[in-house]
């Protein structure tokens, strides 16, 4: 029973979140059932990220186990086929023959996120859905500043939502950058794993040092204060993109 690789792009605006759900559309169960029509085998997807309601991805990993031994391409092309017949806004970048012991959740050493700020007057438009529009001026050099509070090993149990399911709030933050191109913000978040809401917590925080509401000093409290009554406004999922996935270069 050959395992497959699939690397993964959506708009996450038309579903509600990765993970599948009773009543509501998701991107797994979409994937899903395409695999399905393709190869008429029922299967179960296991997605890198369960990624929130809103939420996009240019390179969500997933893996699925399937009967038969299908060439790379076939899978990629006919799922899409089917994905494009549904006129769902998804698409398989890849599909891989791997290893039995890679797991798309799992085996993954590193998760990289992208958070995109339009800081303008005017709002959003070719872009509406897959940016958060902030009108006022935001500083992006004091958020950069302010973000390096945050990188490193720490208990994040302000940026986490109250509906976590992680064990432990303790997380290691590789990378928190902030840069500006004309009156567009990103926010790039790298770590092993993150905690349910922590990217846009910590975006949402951000946010509100770029607009002088809060120091560094305040972003420094909220972090040690351990309690998610500390935290900034989380920002929407628009702009958040789930943008790659590392693994060991042996199983992916």
């Amino acid at each position: 029973m050959p395992r497959f690789r699939l690397d993964i792009e959506y708009d996450g605006s038309l579903y509600a979140g990765w993970q599948r759900q009773a009543d509501q559309p998701s991107v797994q169960q979409a994937i899903e059932q395409a695999i399905e029509r393709f190869c008429g085998e029922r299967v179960s997807l296991r997605g890198a990220g369960r990624t929130d309601a809103g939420v996009h991805a240019t390179g969500q990993v997933a893996h699925i186990d399937l009967l038969k031994a299908w060439p790379d391409d076939k899978v990629r092309d006919a799922v899409n086929a089917h994905l494009q017949a549904a006129k769902a806004r998804i698409a398989i970048l890849q599909a891989a023959v791997v290893p039995d012991s890679f797991d798309a959740r799992f085996s993954a050493t590193g998760r990289h996120y992208l958070y995109r700020i339009v800081n303008r007057r005017a709002p959003a438009a070719l872009d509406k859905g897959k940016i958060w529009w902030v009108p006022k001026r935001l500083d992006a050099e004091a958020m950069h500043e302010a973000a390096k509070v945050l990188l490193g090993r720490h208990d994040f149990t302000t940026f986490r939502s109250t509906q976590c399911q992680a064990d432990n709030p303790i997380r290691t933050l590789d990378r928190l950058d902030v840069s500006r191109l004309g009156d567009v913000i990103e926010v790039r978040a790298s770590a092993r794993s993150f905690l349910h809401n922590q990217v846009r917590s910590m975006v949402g925080s951000l946010k509100r040092v770029g607009e002088g509401g809060w120091t560094v000093a305040d972003l420094k409290a909220a972090l040690g204060a351990r309690d998610r009554a500390a935290c900034g406004q989380v920002a929407p999922p628009d702009g958040l993109f789930l943008i790659g996935v590392d693994y060991p270069q042996a199983s992916g």
